[in-house]
């Protein structure tokens, strides 16, 4: 460990390897990895736990209740927040747990407030105000921040002909791109498929509408489950991960159709206003079904 001259480290508890630099003032109850940096004007309280190889760069404080992972980066004047409803004085019993998950970067003068996780290798904007958690790998700016894309992701490119369409590269295990029928006429347009067509007889259905841009949907994967997913009115974004690659595919037409096979997380994002989505599903609906944890989905791929 190297701490400048001029800097006040209290804590017994900092990893071999790590920098603190001049005017940072770490609490005596705090956690800090190996090999971390430590910037300039840095504050960092008790309750807190720092994992190996962090960099948080100057002007940043680090309040009660904060856990920051392995690999994180902290941007410059980054704020966050510990407490929902702050009075002189009188802390809560109790803060309120934030997380910032391994791999994540949280850029310049962005706030995050109380109590929210940033997943695995998310990326916060500058300037973004975060007032709710951050799916893994997700992109979010703005404020209030909003997804505006997937981390590594692979936009798939519908600007083309439906024929263009059927070269285009799936890089994600379990998914596959389907295109339905569709005949057009002066009487107005059709999109039709076959039950014995498609990849899974379907015993269910549902559809999603009305949902603001701002939401996120989805989320999780199926254990046993295929789904599949057309938008027949409006355009959403579909990210499918495998758990090695990700992408991101355009719904923007109703006989454009995307097949997601069990154990393939997904989420449903940008929904446009006049968006409807329109989901078959191989199965009933059962709870049990659904990995609603990235965590828990990848050590279900693990045990593979």
């Amino acid at each position: 460990m190297k701490v400048h001259p001029q800097a006040l480290c209290e804590s017994d508890r900092v990893g071999e390897g790590t920098r603190v630099w001049a005017f940072a003032h770490i609490l005596p109850g705090a956690h800090i990895g190996r090999d971390c940096n430590i910037c300039d004007g840095v504050f960092i309280e008790n309750e807190v736990s720092i994992g190996d190889r962090v960099t948080i760069k100057c002007g940043v404080q680090i309040w009660d209740g904060i856990n920051l992972e392995d690999d994180v980066f902290i941007g410059p004047n980054a704020t966050f927040c510990n407490d929902p409803f702050p009075r002189s004085k009188q802390p809560p019993a109790r803060f309120p747990r934030t997380h910032v998950k391994r791999g994540a970067s949280i850029g310049a003068n962005a706030t995050i407030l109380s109590g929210l996780t940033i997943g695995e290798g998310a990326m916060v904007g500058a300037g973004a105000v975060v007032t709710r958690s951050v799916p893994p790998h997700a992109i979010v700016r703005g404020n209030p921040a909003r997804i505006a894309g997937y981390i590594d992701d692979h936009p798939a490119d519908h600007s083309g002909s439906v024929d263009d369409l059927h070269t285009e590269a799936v890089r994600v295990r379990g998914v596959e791109l389907i295109h339905l029928t569709r005949v057009a006429d002066m009487r107005g347009s059709l999109s039709a498929a076959e039950f014995d067509e498609l990849p899974f007889v379907p015993r269910r259905s549902f559809v999603v509408f009305e949902v603001p841009s701002a939401e996120i949907r989805g989320e999780h994967a199926h254990r046993e489950c295929h789904q599949l997913l057309s938008c027949v009115h409006g355009n959403v974004s579909v990210m499918v991960d495998d758990g090695r690659n990700r992408q991101t595919f355009r719904l923007d037409r109703p006989e454009l159709a995307l097949h997601i096979q069990p154990r393939v997380w997904a989420s449903q994002y940008r929904y446009s206003t006049d968006a409807v989505l329109m989901v078959l599903a191989s199965h009933r609906y059962d709870p049990d079904d659904y990995i609603r944890d990235y965590e828990q989905f990848r050590q279900v791929l693990k045990q593979q």
